[in-house]
């Protein structure tokens, strides 16, 4: 059991899960997913490196929807956070772009921990 419990807990680094020929073939794709969120799932659906970004540009996608939904229906003062939830969203969506063209596999800030596609 305490064998199970190690092997649990160990966690690797983004790199040692990608493959460099993965990296170098799906880069472009995984870049584009920070624009169409699926397009990693139909265009490479066997890439480790195109699903990751895919999960990210989800999540991304996810928080900016149900942000803007939410600031939007506040009278005022969401009105007034909405332009500027816009804009860190906008950002995230700028380093996501980056990291995937770049050959990054790196978590965007706040909230890339977590794992819809695996």
């Amino acid at each position: 059991m305490s064998e199970m419990n190690s092997n649990q807990t160990t966690q690797t680094t983004e790199e040692e899960v990608f493959t460099q020929e993965d990296i170098d073939k799906n880069k472009t794709i995984a870049g584009l997913s920070y624009i169409i969120f699926f397009l990693p799932l139909i265009a490479c659906p066997d890439s480790r490196y195109g699903r990751f970004h895919a999960n990210q540009a989800l999540l991304l996608f996810i928080v900016g929807l149900a942000g803007s939904i939410v600031l939007g229906m506040i009278p005022i003062i969401g009105w007034i956070i909405l332009p500027i939830f816009s804009l860190a969203v906008f950002i995230f969506a700028i380093i996501g772009l980056v990291n995937g063209f770049g050959g990054k596999a790196k978590d965007l800030p706040i909230f890339g921990k977590i794992r819809i596609i695996k």
